[in-house]
């Protein structure tokens, strides 16, 4: 039984209305036509709460040789295949004084969101008797031509989605094959169909009681879905295990899946059945059972690759019919229409290059590789350490020596050359806050030496001594210009880093070293050498509709200062912490390494990051915990320039 609706209370005031009719035929005749009309809105709205509860909208309706009760079930009988898709339902001409009187009902099914909706017209034919009139049932007067035993069905036909593409309009992620494993509730009795369940979910490792709570609540003839897997890649000994399980089997499907299951995964996204929460958020768009963009770039941009979904409503034939030829009639179509494409600049070889390079770090790590003379992302890889966290654009981290880049911008702009000496220490005190060197620091490179020894050697000691070099803002002007720390919206999530003015001396100085409150992620740091490669600020792409910009408030890259850059982070390579990178063929290879201190429970870990960029890509490497940049992320950033030619 359906529930009541608001269309359910003014039933109550028409069935009034009826019995104050006193020979006014017209009047009589058109208030149960709208009685009629009110009560078949009602009873195909579907039911909230416990429907065996609910009040039938139809009971209070006359019928002409028959009982409300029979005429509720044969409605539900005819509706209830319309997937929830509530009618509007109106009175149009009454003829009341005809030999045989007749309402017109007009009907107006809203099948497709956003599109006209599927609308008609029934006749109804009407009987006044005494004082009185009612109304005779027939299946057309639901829709025209509707025989006994025919019942309505409206079925959704999927769409295309579509496609996402990368570099040179590869496709990533299209339609491929995919088998559904669940429960048919019709292949297993009630009684066993959560033991089932419960077996299906230990065999496929999901959780068992959402799945078990799932399949009981499931209609007698629904099929619940426990999990999509790739067609091909079914465990070996999985089609006995599934026999053996009452109930249980696979359908055939597909699915918009990339190239592997973890390419590019977090970035990417997922294609899959709705999830509840988005059905409440937005239950015009979404319905349950939909599939549709549940994370990533496939959520952000489902509008565009969804598409609109086609249905089509048939007239049913009765199961029991005796013709066998009876086939379902075709009452209304809308055809679906195709999603449109998502154009990224992922490159499919160099992103399969960064994410076999990372199944080499046990601790979680990032690499995200840009090309710095237009500022496309050609990979952002994430390693299973990450525990699919997006750390490669997303990520929140202190970058600390490599850093150092956006130091040397800001010291050259005080008035520093490459050649300034500065004064490197064994330590050095900043309001009882004592700075070091890394632990293997060179001895040879202590003392005073110039600016450029004392980033290629990384050392800490040299540029903090130059804190009182630099006014307010001048580290975060620096940054900026180099694409660090001014946020933008580029279509996906991305973190450019923060370089906060320091709250006292302490933070001052740890700040000149990545650490303190600077902060970023490794596109950003991949950002900082691409700007410096390219001469000007390159702000990371990726999707390719979204246009991107270096900020207004950046101040510009001058020529000069590009040189003096490119120079220190060359020395960088040839003469200091990045000499593993000095052998890789072509062109020279800039970067700069760098670690950063972190708390882990009670201990204290190290970051390991490195960049480089080399002729037109520039990388970035993070390992959550390592040795050193040169110990740790340095293998990993020289295997990714050799692989990537």
């Amino acid at each position: 039984m359906r529930r009541t609706s608001a269309a359910l209370t003014s039933l109550l005031v028409l069935a009034a209305a009826l019995s104050a009719c006193s020979g006014d035929d017209t009047d009589g005749a058109e208030a149960v036509a709208e009685q009629l009309a009110g009560a078949l809105v009602a009873a195909a709205t579907p039911p909230a709460g416990d429907a065996s509860q609910a009040a039938d909208p139809l009971a209070s309706v006359p019928f002409t040789g028959t009982d409300s009760a029979a005429v509720s079930k044969a409605y539900a009988t005819i509706v209830d295949d319309m997937d929830g898709v509530v009618p509007t339902v109106t009175v149009g001409k009454v003829d009341a004084s005809a030999e045989k009187p007749t309402a017109t009902l007009r009907w107006s099914w809203p099948i497709v969101d956003d599109t006209d909706p599927w609308a008609y017209e029934t006749t109804v034919a009407l009987r006044h008797q005494g004082d009185k009139w009612s109304v005779a049932w027939a299946p057309d007067v639901v829709a025209p031509e509707l025989a006994v035993g025919e019942t309505l069905d409206a079925v959704t036909q999927p769409t295309d989605r579509g496609d996402i593409t990368g570099a040179g309009g590869t496709v990533l992620v299209t339609e491929r094959a995919v088998v559904r494993v669940g429960i048919d509730r019709a292949k297993v009795d009630a009684a066993k169909a959560a033991s089932s369940a419960r077996a299906l979910a230990a065999l496929v490792d999901i959780e068992p009681k959402p799945y078990v709570k799932a399949v009981k609540a499931a209609g007698p003839r629904a099929f619940v879905e426990a999990i999509t897997l790739r067609a091909g890649e079914e465990p070996a000994g999985f089609a006995d295990a599934l026999g053996a399980i009452e109930g249980a089997l696979t359908v055939d499907g597909e699915l918009a899946l990339a190239p592997s299951r973890d390419f590019a995964a977090p970035i990417l996204g997922r294609v899959g059945p709705v999830t509840a929460e988005m059905v409440e958020k937005d239950p015009e768009k979404y319905r349950s059972g939909d599939v549709a963009g549940v994370s990533g770039l496939q959520a952000r941009y489902d509008d565009q690759l969804r598409g609109t979904v086609g249905r089509v409503v048939h007239a049913v034939p009765s199961p029991d019919t005796d013709d066998p030829a009876a086939e379902p009639r075709e009452l209304y179509r809308h055809d679906a229409t195709p999603g449109r494409p998502l154009a990224i600049t992922l490159d499919e070889r160099l992103q399969r290059l960064a994410e076999q390079i990372l199944t080499k770090s046990g601790p979680a790590a990032a690499l995200v590789a840009l090309r710095p003379s237009d500022g496309a992302v050609l990979a952002a890889a994430n390693n299973a350490g990450t525990g699919g966290q997006n750390h490669a654009t997303f990520g929140q981290f202190a970058p600390g020596s490599t850093f150092k880049i956006v130091t040397s911008l800001a010291l050259l702009r005080a008035g520093l050359t490459p050649d300034t000496p500065v004064e490197c220490t064994p330590t050095l005190s900043v309001d009882g806050k004592q700075f070091k060197n890394y632990s293997d620091y060179p001895a040879g490179a202590l003392g005073t030496i110039p600016l450029r020894e004392a980033v290629a050697q990384s050392c800490n000691t040299a540029l903090i001594g130059q804190r009182d070099t630099l006014a307010k803002g001048d580290l975060a002007a620096a940054a900026a210009t180099l694409g660090l720390g001014v946020d933008h919206d580029l279509g996906f999530p991305a973190y450019f880093g923060a370089v906060p003015e320091p709250a006292s001396d302490t933070e001052a100085a740890a700040s000149l070293i990545g650490q303190g409150k600077v902060l970023a992620s490794p596109m950003a740091m991949a950002a900082v050498i691409a700007s410096v490669q390219a001469g000007t600020t390159v702000v990371p792409r990726l999707v390719e509709q979204v246009d991107t910009e270096a900020p207004a408030e950046a101040k510009p890259l001058a020529p000069a200062e590009a040189d003096q850059l490119r120079a220190i982070l060359r020395q960088v390579v040839t003469d200091g912490s990045g000499r593993g990178l000095a052998d890789v063929p072509g062109a020279p290879v800039l970067a700069k390494t760098g670690t950063a201190e972190y708390a882990d429970g009670g201990a204290i870990r190290t970051h390991a990051w490195m960049v480089a960029a080399h002729g037109d890509l520039a990388v970035a490497v993070f390992v959550q915990t390592g040795e050193s940049g040169s110990q740790t992320a340095g293998p990993l950033i020289e295997e990714f320039l050799r692989g990537a030619g």
